[in-house]
């Protein structure tokens, strides 16, 4: 080595702190992790909440003041057709460590650009009523979105999403950029329309998703035969072995062209991964997506008119790796810095 350069990088570095840092947008993810005197707290300290942001127990109290962006567990899975446990999705979720804060490829420090906050799990009437949960989290969310700020959610089962949909688009339909091993737009089944096989028929026929700037991605398995409405309805389908035919950056094109310039909600099925990599849910459906090519996908998607989304069907009991939940927040960052950099 050059000894001038090892001199300079001497005087630089050998007194400097983890904190002292020179790159701007470095810089402003240290901010968010060292304290003035250089500590860092241990990520395994205090009560955990997604994403490690600022709990506001209080938020529904005071309108959700001075939030930009909402964290919201909606722990609800009366709606699964095959098994049960995404209930425990959020707490699985609030429970990953080191997720952010800096987003590397976007050069991103979202929780430095937007004020964010974890305001906790949506409150339930009846944990045996899906139709009056259905009416609850509408309500929730409802609230969230007439207060300005941008919610994003923690399942639960798919279901949750017709109810979230029926808040964002309560004024005009969204568009939607959907990632998931089901089509999710069934009709109804032994008796209900609120199943999480169907949320999206129902958001449609609802007025408050827009088919024609709705995209899916992912989609395989036997349930094919029951995602007639995605077609008829002008959704927009890329299957899951079409993917590394078509590459990511023409599915981001596509996903991009679909949504256009309008709102676009965004639905994460962690069952859109490959089983391989997120076995924790209630429908695994083999040959599926990698999670480095969901973040592909995602990261493409920075600069749309996002107004909200989710990450759904987290069932943690089945997987002892907790990979799955890992996969699930780092989706769930994925979608912050979707909701940072989305037009004001």
């Amino acid at each position: 080595m050059d000894d001038r350069k090892l001199d300079a990088l001497r005087k630089r570095y050998l007194g400097a702190t983890g904190g002292d840092i020179d790159d701007p947008d470095f810089a402003k993810a240290a901010r968010q992790q060292f304290s003035e005197s250089d500590r860092r707290k241990w990520p395994f300290a205090d009560p955990a909440t997604f994403l490690d942001a600022p709990f506001r127990a209080d938020a529904v109290e005071t309108n959700f003041e001075g939030l930009d962006v909402a964290l919201i567990g909606v722990p609800m899975d009366l709606g699964v057709t095959n098994r049960a446990g995404a209930r425990l999705g959020p707490r699985a979720v609030r429970s990953v460590e080191r997720v952010g804060p800096y987003e590397h490829v976007l050069r991103m420090t979202p929780m430095a650009d937007r004020r964010v906050a974890d305001v906790g799990d949506v409150p339930f009437r009846s944990r045996f009523s899906l139709e009056s949960c259905h009416e609850d989290i509408e309500d929730f969310f409802g609230r969230v979105v007439a207060a300005g700020v941008v919610p994003l959610a923690v399942g639960g089962d798919h279901s949750i999403s017709r109810a979230i949909l029926a808040a964002v688009g309560r004024e005009r339909p969204v568009g939607m950029v959907h990632i998931d091993a089901h089509c999710d737009t069934g009709g109804v089944y032994e008796g209900s329309k609120f199943h999480h096989g169907g949320p999206f028929r129902q958001a449609v026929l609802e007025g408050t998703l827009d088919p024609e700037r709705t995209i899916q991605i992912g989609i395989r398995g036997g349930a094919e035969y029951l995602w007639e409405f995605s077609y008829v309805s002008g959704m927009t389908v890329i299957h899951g072995d079409e993917v590394p035919k078509l590459g990511i950056a023409e599915i981001v094109d596509r996903a991009r062209a679909v949504v256009g310039d309008g709102p676009t909600y965004v639905s994460f099925d962690i069952d859109s991964l490959d089983p391989g990599f997120a076995p924790g849910t209630g429908t695994p459906e083999v040959g599926g997506l990698m999670p480095r090519e969901v973040l592909e996908i995602l990261r493409g998607l920075q600069g749309i008119r996002f107004v909200g989304g989710d990450v759904v069907e987290v069932a943690p009991q089945y997987d002892a790796s907790s990979n799955t939940a890992q996969c699930g927040a780092q989706m769930l960052f994925e979608l912050l810095c979707l909701a940072a950099s989305a037009p004001r």
